[in-house]
Protein backbone atom coordinates (compact mmCIF):
# COMPACT_ATOMS: atom_id res chain seq x y z
CA UNK A 1 0.00 0.00 0.00
CA UNK A 2 3.04 2.42 0.78
CA UNK A 3 4.07 2.06 -2.49
CA UNK A 4 0.19 2.68 -4.55
CA UNK A 5 0.06 6.12 -2.17
CA UNK A 6 3.38 6.86 -3.51
CA UNK A 7 2.17 6.83 -6.57
CA UNK A 8 -1.25 8.83 -5.57
CA UNK A 9 -0.54 12.34 -6.55
CA UNK A 10 -3.90 13.59 -6.38
CA UNK A 11 -3.89 12.62 -2.63
CA UNK A 12 -0.78 13.15 -1.83
CA UNK A 13 -1.23 16.88 -3.77
CA UNK A 14 -3.94 17.45 -1.69
CA UNK A 15 -2.42 16.43 1.54
CA UNK A 16 -4.29 13.55 1.95
CA UNK A 17 -2.87 11.39 4.37
CA UNK A 18 -3.32 7.35 4.83
CA UNK A 19 -3.15 6.63 8.38
CA UNK A 20 -4.29 3.44 8.25
CA UNK A 21 -4.82 -0.12 5.79
CA UNK A 22 -5.92 -3.50 6.99
CA UNK A 23 -7.69 -6.05 5.01
CA UNK A 24 -10.96 -4.63 3.97
CA UNK A 25 -10.36 -1.54 5.59
CA UNK A 26 -8.56 2.00 5.36
CA UNK A 27 -8.25 5.26 7.52
CA UNK A 28 -7.12 8.49 5.57
CA UNK A 29 -7.04 12.39 6.62
CA UNK A 30 -7.30 15.58 5.35
CA UNK A 31 -7.49 18.76 6.43
CA UNK A 32 -10.19 21.42 4.38
CA UNK A 33 -7.80 24.28 2.93
CA UNK A 34 -9.31 27.89 2.28
CA UNK A 35 -9.00 26.59 -1.61
CA UNK A 36 -11.40 24.20 -1.09
CA UNK A 37 -14.60 26.00 0.11
CA UNK A 38 -17.78 26.68 -2.03
CA UNK A 39 -19.29 30.13 -2.69
CA UNK A 40 -20.95 29.27 0.33
CA UNK A 41 -17.62 29.12 3.04
CA UNK A 42 -17.85 25.39 3.14
CA UNK A 43 -16.29 22.55 2.00
CA UNK A 44 -16.48 21.79 -1.57
CA UNK A 45 -18.88 18.36 -1.61
CA UNK A 46 -16.13 17.39 -4.40
CA UNK A 47 -13.77 17.03 -2.08
CA UNK A 48 -15.31 15.27 0.75
CA UNK A 49 -16.81 12.84 -2.20
CA UNK A 50 -12.27 12.79 -3.26
CA UNK A 51 -11.74 11.91 0.82
CA UNK A 52 -14.34 8.89 0.92
CA UNK A 53 -13.32 7.59 -2.62
CA UNK A 54 -10.04 7.35 -1.86
CA UNK A 55 -10.52 5.77 1.19
CA UNK A 56 -12.71 3.10 -0.11
CA UNK A 57 -10.01 2.40 -2.67
CA UNK A 58 -7.49 1.78 -0.15
CA UNK A 59 -9.38 -0.59 1.45
CA UNK A 60 -10.53 -2.97 -1.62
CA UNK A 61 -7.14 -2.82 -3.05
CA UNK A 62 -5.98 -4.44 0.21
CA UNK A 63 -6.07 -7.55 -1.17
CA UNK A 64 -3.59 -7.07 -3.79
CA UNK A 65 -4.91 -7.20 -7.40
CA UNK A 66 -5.93 -3.69 -8.64
CA UNK A 67 -9.25 -3.14 -7.95
CA UNK A 68 -11.52 -0.34 -8.32
CA UNK A 69 -14.27 1.65 -8.69
CA UNK A 70 -17.71 0.45 -10.20
CA UNK A 71 -20.18 3.06 -8.77
CA UNK A 72 -20.22 5.28 -6.20
CA UNK A 73 -22.93 7.23 -3.77
CA UNK A 74 -22.57 9.56 -1.22
CA UNK A 75 -24.65 11.46 1.28
CA UNK A 76 -23.75 15.21 2.51
CA UNK A 77 -25.16 14.88 6.32
CA UNK A 78 -23.33 18.29 7.76
CA UNK A 79 -21.27 21.17 6.31
CA UNK A 80 -17.44 21.16 7.00
CA UNK A 81 -15.06 24.21 7.67
CA UNK A 82 -12.17 25.65 6.64
CA UNK A 83 -9.38 23.89 8.95
CA UNK A 84 -11.37 21.29 9.98
CA UNK A 85 -9.53 17.41 10.42
CA UNK A 86 -11.73 14.86 8.19
CA UNK A 87 -11.74 11.24 8.91
CA UNK A 88 -12.33 9.07 6.48
CA UNK A 89 -13.04 5.63 7.99
CA UNK A 90 -13.88 2.62 5.26
CA UNK A 91 -14.94 -0.92 6.09
CA UNK A 92 -15.84 -3.68 3.36
CA UNK A 93 -19.86 -4.82 3.93
CA UNK A 94 -19.44 -7.72 1.24
CA UNK A 95 -17.43 -9.45 -1.27
CA UNK A 96 -18.25 -12.09 -3.41
CA UNK A 97 -15.96 -13.02 -6.79
CA UNK A 98 -14.76 -9.95 -8.07
CA UNK A 99 -17.08 -7.75 -6.33
CA UNK A 100 -17.27 -5.66 -2.88
CA UNK A 101 -19.11 -3.54 -1.42
CA UNK A 102 -17.42 -0.71 0.66
CA UNK A 103 -19.09 2.22 3.64
CA UNK A 104 -16.93 5.05 4.09
CA UNK A 105 -18.09 7.14 7.37
CA UNK A 106 -16.45 11.38 7.23
CA UNK A 107 -16.29 12.65 10.22
CA UNK A 108 -15.05 15.85 11.37
CA UNK A 109 -13.03 16.23 14.63
CA UNK A 110 -15.71 16.63 17.19
CA UNK A 111 -16.93 13.26 15.44
CA UNK A 112 -19.94 14.81 13.93
CA UNK A 113 -20.81 12.40 10.72
CA UNK A 114 -20.18 15.10 7.64
CA UNK A 115 -20.93 11.94 4.64
CA UNK A 116 -21.57 8.77 4.26
CA UNK A 117 -20.39 7.12 0.74
CA UNK A 118 -20.73 3.66 -0.30
CA UNK A 119 -18.42 2.44 -2.97
CA UNK A 120 -18.92 -0.85 -5.08
CA UNK A 121 -15.75 -2.40 -6.62
CA UNK A 122 -14.44 -4.41 -8.96
CA UNK A 123 -11.24 -6.41 -9.35
CA UNK A 124 -9.15 -6.15 -12.74
CA UNK A 125 -9.05 -9.45 -13.48
CA UNK A 126 -5.15 -10.85 -13.62
CA UNK A 127 -3.58 -6.91 -13.11
CA UNK A 128 -1.34 -6.98 -10.46
CA UNK A 129 -0.44 -3.33 -8.76
CA UNK A 130 2.58 -1.96 -10.60
CA UNK A 131 5.95 -1.31 -8.15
Amino acid sequence: MAALYERDLACRGLGIALDEVATGRALMRMRVAPSMVNGHGIAHGGYLFLLADAAFSYACNSYGPVTVAQAAQVTFLAPAAVGDELVAEAVERARSGRTGVYDVTVRNGAGTVIAEFRGQSVMLAGKPHTT
